[in-house]
């Protein structure tokens, strides 16, 4: 191993050019002062903690706008578009009204919401440090959302900036490792996927008794849309049909023991669910507002398996006909087409899902986007190791 030269000392621009290699996202934080705005572009914005939830940004101790803000005793920190370097440079400058061509919003605390930004969290000012020539001021969050799903506003090497973004992964959590490797694999068809059909490709894997979202590709069309990337949703019918259309009876039967308010009728309608999955070779689920209901409720309190399961089991009795419809014609805001990807053994380890799915789509359209999605995940599953 050879060893890194040293020297015996740098400078602060030589500090600036390193440090810039780091990329940041741009924020304004805001607040109201005498009945008035002020704000100040920062670059140094991170999380801090869940439990409380805190959060920090590092004002220059030289800052003007920073003591408006800390008199306020509140704050909003709003995390700028691509598209807002405008936006910034106005609340950047020195001036007396930053505020005059910026449209906002009055936020919980009161402190603006700024129109466009990508998202916002809102704080009470919890404490300030110094740290250097910077203060280290944290804020305990009230309230948070994401306000326009758009890409952030970056800086990067002294100037601004935003990326090209390309498929995710999860964060490799212990028992995700070997699911990891298979979306490592599964990546480049998930991308293209998603250029072509302008929607969102999420890989997913059933990790025990819950289906977790592991790789993400794309972004949902019409609305934006929290991240799904990392969620556990429990593994209870009618969701996940495709990771047991093809398993052995004791892992069906397993699956609709799980099911809420289980009888032989429901019984008989989920297996009929699952005879459709096996003879397309792909599951569709129909938008429904109690499943918005189970995404929203799981992204928002998706604080562990056991809650998810609870909250899941509290919908899931009411939407079962939402789940795997035996016709099509005139079928109103899909909310997802599912395939398998299947080893050489036949076994599920992964599955794609498309989102952002266009409304009212026809039989036609569903078939067509269907074919796309089980040839990428025939593609995928060709190049899989052995189980």
């Amino acid at each position: 191993m050879s060893a890194v030269a040293s020297r015996p000392g740098f400078d602060a621009q030589t500090f600036r050019q390193v440090l810039g290699h780091y990329p940041t996202g741009v924020c304004v934080v805001t607040a109201i002062v005498g009945g008035r705005p002020a704000g100040m572009a920062v670059g140094s914005f991170t999380s801090v903690s869940l439990d409380p939830p805190l959060v920090a940004f590092l004002p220059d101790r030289s800052s003007t706008s920073f003591p408006k803000i800390r008199a306020a005793g509140s704050f909003c920190v709003n995390v700028l578009g691509a598209d807002q370097e405008d936006v910034c440079r106005a609340l950047a400058a020195k001036v007396e009204d930053k505020f005059r061509d910026v449209p906002w919003a009055a936020g919980p605390s009161g402190s603006p919401v700024l129109d466009g930004a990508v998202a916002w969290i809102d704080c009470d000012l919890e404490s300030v440090a110094e740290a250097g020539d910077h203060y280290i001021v944290l804020g305990r969050v009230r309230d948070l959302d994401v306000h326009q799903g758009s890409l952030p506003l970056l800086f990067f090497k002294g100037g601004y900036g935003s990326f090209t973004q390309p498929s995710r992964a999860a964060v490799a959590e212990f028992d995700l490792v070997a699911q990891l490797r298979l979306v490592d694999l599964a990546r480049g068809p998930m991308q293209r996927l998603a250029d072509e059909l302008r929607v969102e490709v999420l890989a997913v894997s059933l990790v025990g008794e819950d289906l977790v979202v592991l790789g993400s590709a794309g972004e949902p069309r019409l609305r934006p849309e929290p991240t799904r990337l990392g969620q556990r949703i429990p593994h209870i019918p009618p969701i996940g049909g495709v990771f047991v259309a093809w398993a052995d009876e004791p892992e069906v039967d397993a699956w609709l023991a799980r099911a809420p308010e289980p009888s032989p009728e429901r019984d008989a309608v989920l297996r009929a669910g699952l005879e459709r999955v096996r003879s397309r070779g792909w599951s569709i689920a129909v938008d429904h507002p109690r499943v918005r209901e189970v995404e929203a409720a799981v992204f928002r309190h998706g604080d562990g398996p056991d809650r998810n399961r609870s909250l899941v089991a509290d919908v899931l009795s009411s939407v079962v006909g939402s789940y795997e419809p035996a016709a099509f014609d005139g079928l109103t805001a899909p909310s997802n087409i599912m395939a398998p990807v299947r080893d050489a053994g036949g076994g599920v380890p992964l599955a794609l899902a498309l989102y952002g799915l266009p409304d009212a789509m026809g039989a036609t359209e569903v078939a067509g986007f269907a074919e796309r999605l089980t040839s990428a995940a025939a593609a995928i599953g060709a190049v899989l190791p052995p189980a």
